[in-house]
């Protein structure tokens, strides 16, 4: 088992090779989700400015 981590001597590319791979790999998915949420909330407040935009006001309604 020692020999599998040991890599043949290459262990340290390898498993630094590993861990580069797994950090890239974890924060893009971090940073996919942290915008897909900037994105959500973008557009429920553009929803809510447009939709407020659209009722007419009071004087609007009595004229």
């Amino acid at each position: 088992m020692a020999e599998f981590f040991a890599m043949g001597g290459y262990a340290g590319y390898v498993w630094s090779a590993f861990g580069v791979t797994l950090i890239v790999l974890a924060g893009n998915g971090w940073f996919a989700r942290r915008r897909h949420a900037q994105i959500i909330a973008s557009l429920r407040r553009n929803a809510q400015v447009e939709s407020t935009e659209a009722q007419p006001g009071f004087k609007e309604v009595m004229t």
